[in-house]
């Protein structure tokens, strides 16, 4: 009997391609009816959210990356006992790091990321909140990128898709996330690194009343 895996196919201009995946819930935890196969909205403006109802044609909308996005690099912050890596590319600024580690993770302030302002053990607990992938870290000479979850997808309020439990990203445009185990994928159709979220549907304020 073949396992299939599931996976996820960013179309070209157009939704994504999602198969085999058992769990697809929204922001309320309620889980949508399983099937083989789905099309979920990136463009923003599906009357039938998360799923895709062919707004994307008629909008003229682009999966591109755009000028102006924030560099896909990996930022490292060397502390004695921890280092602490960031890309700030794929960052959701859902904001976990910065309002439960202030003293570490210092919103406005360059560098931002101060690695010997707590405890080990707090910088790890607040780095695995990171939904997107962007935060990990290195600890005895070991790096930390993957959690252990099982695959799903939520459909976040007026936010990105999260990904978590290593679902494939197949794109054929040879995107890969900064954790393949979790990441976040934009359905608000306005991030300049899609098919990544970088948090610009908080600037559009995109909004979604059916999750």
């Amino acid at each position: 009997m073949t396992d299939n895996k599931p996976s996820i196919q960013p179309s070209t201009n157009g939704p994504y391609i999602v198969k085999e995946l058992k769990d697809l819930r929204n922001s309320k935890g309620d889980t949508f009816e399983e099937k083989t196969m789905v099309a979920l909205c990136r463009c923003g403006q599906s009357s039938n959210k998360p799923f895709c109802d062919g707004t994307h044609v008629k909008t003229g909308f682009t999966g591109e990356k755009l000028e102006g996005r924030r560099p896909d690099r990996m930022d490292d912050y060397v502390g004695k006992e921890i280092t602490i890596h960031h890309n700030r590319g794929v960052c959701a600024h859902r904001g976990h790091c910065v309002q439960n580690l202030p003293s570490v993770f210092k919103k406005g302030q360059e560098p931002w990321i101060d690695p010997d302002a707590a405890s080990v053990e707090d910088i790890i607990r607040v780095i695995e909140m990171c939904p997107s992938g962007s935060l990990s870290y290195t600890k005895d000479s070991v790096l930390h990128k993957q959690l252990d979850m099982d695959p799903g997808i939520t459909v976040t309020k007026d936010g990105p898709y999260d990904v978590v439990g290593g679902i494939e990203l197949d794109d054929p445009d040879g995107n890969t996330p900064e954790s393949k185990e979790h990441y976040t994928l934009c359905r608000c159709g306005a991030s300049k690194n899609k098919p990544f979220c970088d948090g610009y549907h908080r600037d559009i304020k995109f909004k979604d009343d059916k999750n």
